[in-house]
């Protein structure tokens, strides 16, 4: 019955089964317990600042290139950063190899 109210949102039925283990022995409340291990979210106010701060950096490193290559008269050339047209295509300059690699003395 679940499953046709919630679709895919529903509840495991053993999920169900442990929750209403629970409240048979006394649960009041439907919040997660504290447990130890790992936070279940590494969105902290600390982390934030770390990144505001690496992103800062790195802009800063970025700007001091661009004006180095600047005063040395440096044309930067816009392009993805990858490209099949730059990739070498070694695919098919190399023979297919059947296995007798090992017979064969380089």
């Amino acid at each position: 019955m679940l499953v046709q109210v919630y679709g895919d949102n529903a509840m495991k039925k053993t999920a169900v089964y442990k929750w209403v283990k629970s409240f048979s022995e006394g649960r009041e409340n439907v919040t997660d317990e504290e447990r130890s291990g790992w936070p279940a979210t590494s969105r902290t106010e600390e982390n934030i600042a770390k990144v505001h701060q690496w992103s800062q950096r790195s802009s800063l490193k970025n700007k001091s290139k661009e004006d180095f290559l600047a005063t040395k008269q440096i044309t930067v050339l816009e392009h993805p950063a990858y490209s099949p047209d730059l990739a070498p295509n070694d695919f098919f300059s190399v023979p297919k190899d059947n296995g007798n690699i090992e017979r064969k003395a380089f």
